[in-house]
């Protein structure tokens, strides 16, 4: 699970996108990929960026190396407007950005180490530097040993990695990730995610991936934002987004992280009070039966719950049953409010 990093939402803002607009021209019609985009990626970060299918994010992610030229407002990189950069100015950009593939992108007739040094020869870089280059992001991601090997003998989280050392081998600080773990099985994901998380507190880099991944996002990321149809609906740190969604399309998309059965069975008279205590992570709360009971005052079961750590805070949501009698239900709800973020009382 991540570790969250606080000093990177404490830096200074890497990307600011200003009132970015993005329209496309289908037959006779006109298309708005993106509409007014404000955001602000600050340095360091690890930034995510989610939505349905068609929502934006891919225009969005390419519009920050200006392989889509937006059609209206400002991409600032480091205070630098990119959106009136020449043909010279972009390379430069796109030297020090990074992008990672969903299919790797790599070159079936080259070797690994041919494959991530090929930025360094069109770039002109001399061979002993590239070989040095090429060998100490090898070792980065692990894959010093497969420096001979070709694309078609790695496995997919293999290729991948190879993905990620060509990424970096140009030494940028921006790194976009477009749907990098979707073609991998799970534990492949989870050794990239783990691969980025290092590189990113080793290296200092600021990520933006796009993912369709609840997980990912969950796992790595220090911030999010959500698209719906080219605009922006909801964004903030992943502990407030995913602790307390606002919007449809977010709950839409967290459904199978908030995966706890909603339905109950129904109580006797005798069982007591069935209460379900939200965790958001607004206040820190605790989610810990002992002190919950000692609260409560009164005999207290775990009925069902699930509950999960990001960014370091507790999110889920807890169902107990208190056994006590029913006409002390207000007093008990107040009580209960000062272990739990929201408390509602489950009608049997």
């Amino acid at each position: 699970m991540v570790s969250f990093n606080p000093q990177a939402l404490q830096a200074a803002v890497h990307i600011r996108l200003v009132a970015l607009g993005k329209q496309y021209t289908v037959g006779q019609h006109n298309v708005h990929a993106l509409h007014d985009i404000n955001l602000d990626i600050r340095r360091g970060e690890v930034f995510g960026i989610i939505g349905r299918s068609g929502a934006g994010k891919s225009s969005l992610l390419r519009s920050l190396n200006r392989l889509e030229q937006p059609s209206s407002g400002q991409v600032l990189i480091e205070g630098e407007d990119i959106i009136g950069f020449d043909r010279g100015q972009l390379a430069a950009l796109r030297r020090r950005t990074g992008m990672i593939f969903q299919h790797f992108n790599l070159m079936a007739s080259r070797t690994v180490g041919d494959n991530v040094g090929l930025p360094l020869l069109l770039a002109g870089i001399g061979r002993a530097e590239r070989e040095r280059r090429v060998l100490e992001l090898l070792q980065l991601v692990g894959l010093a040993d497969k420096r001979d090997a070709y694309p078609a003998q790695l496995s997919g989280g293999q290729k991948q990695r190879v993905g990620i050392a060509r990424a970096l081998v140009l030494q940028p600080d921006l790194l976009l990730c477009d749907e990098a773990t979707s073609a991998l099985d799970p534990e492949s994901t989870q050794s990239i995610l783990a691969l980025l998380r290092d590189i990113n507190r080793r290296l200092g880099l600021t990520i933006v991936l796009i993912t369709h991944e609840m997980e990912v996002i969950r796992d790595l990321c220090d911030c999010v934002v959500v698209l719906e149809q080219g605009r922006v609906v909801e964004q903030g740190e992943v502990w407030q987004v995913f602790g307390e969604p606002q919007h449809q399309v977010t709950h839409a998309l967290l459904g199978r992280l908030q995966s706890v059965e909603q339905g109950t069975t129904a109580q006797p008279e005798s069982a007591g009070l069935l209460l379900d205590l939200y965790y958001t992570g607004a206040s820190g709360h605790e989610p810990e039966l002992s002190a919950i009971a000692a609260q409560l005052g009164h005999r207290t079961h775990l009925v069902q719950g699930s509950i999960e750590r990001i960014q370091g805070r507790a999110l889920g949501r807890l169902r107990v049953r208190v056994e006590a009698p029913r006409q002390g239900f207000a007093a008990l709800l107040q009580q209960a409010r000062q272990v739990a973020d929201r408390v509602e009382r489950v009608d049997a």
